[in-house]
């Protein structure tokens, strides 16, 4: 990664490739109409990103590119016409800027993708220029760094048990995972007063067992399902934030509640999902599609964490220029999220 003199600093991609990475001086945008200025102070990454980086995901990315898509920064300058913040208002961006409340755009045959650090320019930058419906007002109660882990891995996990799921005290929840979706689910689940059982690597169960779960599962001794019909007196999982994908969808429909929901959220194990019928029929098991969440949602969100002083799990905070060992790190497998911090 290499860096050129000039004015701000922005990560771009002439062309695929991590190699690719180049960290140049620009002019300090000006906002146009309806848009704002944000100073940012830290960005989250996400595997998707690191993806993006490195395959491009058959994305329609116009060269060059910024990656990443989570920021939270602060307003610096407004143009013509902006109503929602003024200079100096803490915000973070929105995953996906043009799903604000409702049904996500796009049609059967086509449904709409187009997120920030995708098909969107990203965030990897000391300054960005978005319309201002792009942010939301970030928590009070949070860090910039903590505030950076909300827009994708935060808000997937809210809009998951609390937007389609109505999460409820008293349910069971089972979590996928020690990731960041997985973590906020733990503490989402909690927050609402549920039962939460993680099925997981053995290393991490003190640190997921300290951040508020009940019962931990050692996904890697046979059993699997097993345990998780032990831990519940046969009544299964209520909420599953299913994380791996594959077949392992129909690990997930053995081990439902009646009337239980499944979440699919992820595609670890691939993206071709399969599980078996009779159960899925009998238990009356609603699978919910989860590509993150509307604007709206995550306003909703913000209050909560606000209410409730949630603290996102942050394993490791890098620099602008650490960014390689920074994805090197998600390849590892953090604990939590990943944040580049450039405030």
């Amino acid at each position: 990664m290499t860096c050129d003199r000039n004015t701000d600093a922005t990560l771009e991609l002439d062309e695929i490739g991590r190699d690719n990475l180049t960290l140049r001086r620009v002019p300090v945008p000006d906002p146009g109409p309806g848009e704002v200025v944000v100073k940012v102070a830290a960005v989250a990454l996400n595997y998707r990103g690191k993806m993006v980086i490195e395959t491009g995901r058959g994305l329609p990315l116009r060269f060059p590119f910024t990656p990443a898509s989570d920021l939270a920064g602060s307003v610096v300058a407004v143009g013509t016409g902006v109503s929602r913040f003024e200079p100096g208002d803490e915000v973070i961006s929105t995953f996906t800027p043009d799903w604000r409340d409702g049904r996500r755009g796009g049609t059967a045959r086509t449904p709409s993708y187009r997120t920030l650090g995708g098909y969107y320019a990203g965030v990897l930058a000391d300054h960005v220029v978005f319309d201002e419906n792009w942010f939301v007002r970030a928590p009070a109660t949070l860090t910039a760094a903590e505030a950076s882990t909300l827009p994708c891995a935060g808000l997937t996990a809210w809009f998951a048990l609390v937007e389609r799921g109505r999460v409820h005290a008293g349910d069971v929840v089972l979590v996928e995972g020690t990731g960041g979706v997985s973590l906020f689910g733990v503490q989402i689940a909690k927050m609402h007063g549920a039962e939460v059982i993680v099925s997981g690597s053995a290393a991490k169960r003190d640190l997921v067992m300290a951040l508020g779960a009940d019962h931990f599962v050692d996904r890697s001794q046979d059993g699997w399902r097993e345990s998780i019909l032990g831990l519940t007196g046969d009544h299964g999982a209520d909420h599953i934030l299913e994380i791996v994908g594959g077949p392992h969808l129909g690990e997930a429909v053995e081990v439902a509640a009646v009337g239980g929901h499944i979440h699919q959220i992820g595609a670890v194990a691939g993206f071709d999902v399969s599980a078996p019928v009779m159960p899925l029929m009998l238990k009356d098991v609603t699978i919910h599609g989860i590509g993150t969440g509307h604007r709206r949602a995550l306003e909703n969100f913000v209050a909560a964490v606000d209410r409730t002083a949630l603290k996102p799990a942050i394993d490791t905070r890098y620099p602008l220029d650490q960014l390689p060992a920074a994805l090197d790190h998600l390849d590892r497998g953090p604990f939590g999220k990943i944040v580049v911090v450039l405030d």
